[in-house]
């Protein structure tokens, strides 16, 4: 099974690890947004080190700083969806970082497998 491919765009909001929506971590609220408006995927991945607006340095090396790892979250689908989606960031994101990036999408999709499951490895965790 595959999906559209072609002209795209990507949304990526950068924020910390330890930001909060209802006592819930933001990026977790941001992927079920994204699944809940329908949109094609959303990422979440944590960084090692990084700094903000704050410009304190967040690192995993320092045990005392570990706590709020700078984290990204990206959504990638058409830019008409991605742009509908801005309203309900609106409401979550109060600092941070938002970015928009033309993108282009060549394969979308699991390749199948035979199994169902679109991994190619069987859907083990090898």
């Amino acid at each position: 099974m595959s999906g559209p491919t072609g002209a795209a765009l990507r949304l990526t909001v950068w924020l910390g690890e330890c930001d909060t929506w209802h006592h819930k971590p933001l990026y977790a609220e941001i992927v079920h947004r994204a699944r809940a408006a329908g949109l094609a995927g959303a990422s979440v991945f944590r960084g090692i080190e990084g700094f903000g607006a704050s410009s304190v340095v967040h690192t995993q090396r320092l045990l005392s700083l570990s706590e709020d790892l700078p984290v990204a979250v990206v959504v990638v689908d058409t830019e008409e969806r991605v742009r509908g989606f801005l309203p309900q960031l609106d409401e979550l994101v109060t600092g941070g970082l938002v970015t928009l990036e033309p993108c282009e999408v060549i394969r979308f999709g699991g390749q199948p497998d035979g199994d169902g499951d679109g991994r190619a490895d069987g859907g083990s965790a090898r």
